[in-house]
């Protein structure tokens, strides 16, 4: 069986090697072989870690990625996963709704062009961000 030494390993899935350590001290990653010395794990693992940074930019904890991956293929790890997702999903929503209204907000003020922030509409208190309610609507309403 092939086998990649720290580096490689690192190199591939665009990670450092001390980041692969600390994933084998925190049990993300099996203890690694050595050979000659040096650290090296079996090509499989470039496909392990792919799923943890997935599970990472999906919002899961590392501890809740180790424990995914202490259950292997059991039923049990079907159903852990079925149960983490479901709650994991209201959470993705609501990141991709505050996403998507940053991005709205980059894009208004491209629009805007004004590009200064001292005189922005965009950004003054009575501006289009600002809550009903507060601040003058209409000129001549100022105090």
């Amino acid at each position: 069986m092939r086998q990649l030494g720290i580096g490689e390993l690192a190199k591939r899935v665009g990670m450092r090697p001390s980041a692969l350590r600390y994933y084998e001290s925190v049990g993300l990653l099996p203890s690694a072989e050595r050979a000659a010395g040096r650290r090296v794990y079996p090509v499989a693992t470039v496909r392990r870690l792919a799923l943890v940074k997935m599970a990472q930019r999906s919002g899961f904890t590392l501890a809740e990625i180790r424990a995914l991956l202490d259950a292997g293929a059991d039923r049990g790890a079907t159903r852990q996963w079925r149960a983490l997702a479901e709650r994991k999903l209201p959470e993705l929503d609501l990141f991709i709704r505050q996403t998507q209204m940053l991005r709205d907000a980059v894009a208004d003020c491209l629009a805007c062009g004004c590009m200064n922030f001292d005189t922005c509409g965009l950004l003054a208190e009575d501006g289009p961000g600002s809550r009903p309610g507060e601040g003058p609507t209409t000129p001549g309403d100022e105090a």
